[in-house]
């Protein structure tokens, strides 16, 4: 059955562990997350709101007339992070589909949201998520997280692994993973009641709590994506990228 009353939360933290104090970064006179809230707000897919742990961050999103609300700061992950909050914001259980928009993800591409979400669509699939095509530099770099899949259909995988290392094995494509979820309610609130899983901790991602628990991620596949910040290579970048299109207009 559709989801029809989705909410889009970012989970967003003052202590990343690659780039502390990243969700704070001036990004073309505007901390990072303000562009992450601005570019949910212009989807349209439902309510906003920022979840952080961090006083600053909240009121950097209050500043722009947004809505944040502060969470516990012994979060494993975002999507923990995710299960506290939509039990503040919404305990009627108003929505049933929850998307975990990344902090990370300022220039997220038109349209990906709902493509994320078009996938629950499907009453067999638990999550939605997106990938693109990996650039040669980024198969063997640890940052830049690889989706192993099955074809579903031209734009569409179901997820069989995460993972940093470079993967699948041999000639053919990467897919690079971008960090948004998709989530049927119950499917977060399943996620959020496990423990973190073994594969979870030695990869170092979340997603595949959900994968050891025997449920099904999807992806909805992009010709391409934003740039993700993780170092600070990244945000420089970025950085430059956002003076260039600013000079355009």
């Amino acid at each position: 059955m559709p989801a029809r009353a989705p909410i889009v939360v970012i989970p967003a933290r003052l202590g990343s562990t690659r780039l502390p104090g990243k969700a704070l970064a001036d990004i073309d006179g505007r901390p990072m997350i303000v562009h992450v809230w601005s570019r949910a707000c212009a989807a349209a897919v439902g309510p906003v709101v920022v979840a952080t742990d961090a006083p600053d961050i909240a009121r950097a999103i209050e500043n722009v007339g947004g809505r944040a609300v502060l969470t516990g700061d012994s979060h494993h992950c975002g999507s923990d992070r995710l299960g506290e909050a939509l039990t503040a914001l919404d305990p009627q259980g108003r929505h049933d589909a929850v998307v975990n928009l990344q902090g990370d993800q300022p220039f997220l591409p038109d349209g990906a949201l709902q493509a994320a979400l078009a996938l629950l669509d499907d009453p067999c699939v638990d999550i939605g998520t997106l990938a693109c095509p990996a650039r040669q530099e980024e198969v063997d770099d640890p940052n830049a997280v690889k989706l192993v899949g099955t074809s579903l259909a031209p734009d569409r995988l179901r997820a069989l692994y995460f993972t940093r290392a470079a993967a699948p094995f041999g000639e053919g494509p990467h897919w690079k993973h971008v960090g948004v979820y998709a989530f049927r309610r119950a499917a977060l609130e399943r996620f959020a009641s496990l423990p973190p899983s073994p594969l979870e901790l030695r990869e170092r991602l979340e997603q595949l709590r959900a994968l050891e628990a025997g449920m099904r991620i999807d992806a909805a596949l992009l010709d391409k994506a934003g740039p993700s910040v993780d170092t600070e290579r990244d945000l420089s970048a970025l950085r430059a990228a956002a003076a260039r299109e600013q000079d355009a207009k």
